[in-house]
């Protein structure tokens, strides 16, 4: 067998895994339901908030954690304030 023969069998053999391994797209892409309904009901069921009212005491210890740090590193806190 020749060396294009053998990349043209090897061509198609990876066509025909490919075309098993990807479901063909479907010609309507379109959701099966409008979300947008479902979306409003989500917004209005009620409000989030921004913070819990009782953090963690995990929360606590890494807060007191990164003060003890930044007074005993206080060239860190410029690193800390660019994260943010």
């Amino acid at each position: 067998m020749t060396e294009h023969a053998e990349k043209q069998l090897e061509e198609t053999r990876i066509r025909e895994l490919l075309k098993q391994a990807l479901p063909p797209v479907a010609s309507d892409p379109e959701p099966a339901r409008d979300l947008w309904p479902a979306v409003l009901r989500r917004l209005d069921a009620e409000p989030v908030r921004a913070l819990p009212h009782r953090l963690p005491w995990f929360d606590w210890a890494l807060i007191a954690g990164l003060i003890v740090f930044a007074v005993a590193f206080p060239a860190t806190i410029p690193v800390f304030l660019y994260y943010l």
